[in-house]
């Protein structure tokens, strides 16, 4: 396919695609799936080689949050029955992270569920990042903790995170149809707060919430102009007691084509198979780390994930290996410099308007069977997924 041969040349030139290049591949075929991920994958490779990164998710205060975000089941008003508990103790988030790494995870995220932190709540952050790094020097350290005030990331850097996650999401014309109680604007200042206090950004975006084809193409082409070294991609558990609990619309192959869509506009940016993999790409869950070269580690927030043992297995087999802690996960140009945007801009395509899509989405049956509420690891007396 042209189109193919054209992104596969501009990815390997850090170009970006147009956004009417970017649309094309949601709509490509499944009969052109094969051919979409391996020329995605030629991208991949090139700025990553066969390296997964593995990362490790800690909740440290799970449920209770004030804002309303639909896709959410620790959000106000949920009904979902999981785990809720208030802030761990230092030793208790190390206990947690330590299991994530001896599993093979590079970088262990701790994430706390609200608007945002208190100065308070920042000082419990810093005390348990200097735990987790007292044990672990080389273990990288991001932490999501909502919306940042002044001078909050400047203080989380002193203390030793070395990045800060806060996600787009969706797209800004539709973000108003999923949460009321911030704004979109609210999560861009976030994110530019962190670049300048000197921590690596990481921001994603959650597909399957019912948006369109230009809602994911206009949030990755966002995030580009917001320049995070991380875009996790996100698939929605839809939890019951929330209210996306019945948007099922994603197919295995609709995920691998968001997942190439995203490398092929961010294409020497580390992209991560976030939440949902298990849940939506299922046993095609190998091909997506021809797309990607992260991944989450066992358990997500409120959910259970792949045994962390078939993470390992699955990267084997598939030909991959794990991304050890001496090696840097960006390529040169981005570790030694951050800025540029998910690649240089220099000779890309115009973000002109893109066109009123007529694609119906695919829509697929509920698996409910495949979403399991964590009960294990943090906040729990189990031992940890990982």
């Amino acid at each position: 396919m042209d189109l193919l041969n054209t992104l596969v040349d501009k990815g390997l030139r850090r170009e970006s695609p147009t956004r009417e290049e970017a649309l094309a591949v949601l709509a490509t075929s499944d009969d052109d799936l094969l051919d979409v991920v391996a020329a995605a994958g030629k991208v991949r490779r090139h700025w990553f080689g066969r390296r997964v990164k593995l990362n490790y998710l800690v909740n440290l205060k799970s449920g209770l949050c004030p804002e309303d975000c639909s896709y959410c089941s620790q959000r106000l008003g949920s009904k979902a029955e999981i785990l809720k508990y208030t802030w761990l103790k230092p030793d208790q988030a190390s206990a947690a992270a330590a299991a994530g790494v001896s599993g093979g995870a590079k970088r262990v995220c701790l994430v706390a569920s609200g608007r945002g932190p208190t100065e308070r709540d920042v000082d419990r952050v810093s005390d348990t990042i200097k735990a987790i790094k007292e044990q672990n020097e080389s273990v990288e350290v991001c932490a999501c903790l909502g919306l940042l005030s002044d001078g909050q990331a400047e203080r989380l850097r002193e203390a030793g995170a070395d990045a800060y996650n806060h996600n787009l999401n969706t797209s800004e014309s539709t973000y108003g149809d999923i949460t009321t109680t911030h704004t979109y604007a609210d999560r861009v200042d976030t994110v530019n707060k962190a670049h300048a206090a000197g921590l690596s950004a990481c921001s994603g975006l959650i597909a399957g919430m019912g948006e369109s084809d230009e809602d994911l193409v206009d949030v990755v082409f966002s995030l580009r102009e917001l320049d995070p070294d991380s875009v996790p991609v996100n698939f929605l558990i839809p939890m019951e007691g929330t209210p996306l609990a019945k948007e099922w619309h994603l197919t295995p192959q609709r995920c691998l084509r968001i997942l190439a869509m995203t490398r092929f506009v961010c294409p020497d940016v580390e992209v991560r198979i976030a939440g949902g993999r298990e849940v939506h790409l299922r046993t095609m869950q190998p091909l997506a780390l021809h797309l990607a070269n992260s991944i989450f580690l066992g358990d997500y927030l409120t959910s259970e994930g792949q045994a962390g043992h078939a993470d390992l297995e699955m990267i084997a087999d598939a030909g991959f290996e794990v991304e050890g802690a001496g090696e840097v996960t960006l390529p040169e140009h981005r570790a030694s410099v951050r800025g540029g945007g998910c690649g240089s801009h220099a000779g890309g395509g115009v973000c002109a308007p893109a066109p009123a899509s007529t694609t119906p989405r695919p829509a697929e049956e509920p698996r409910t069977d495949l979403v399991a509420v964590r009960r294990r690891g943090a906040g729990t007396d189990l031992a940890p997924n990982a």
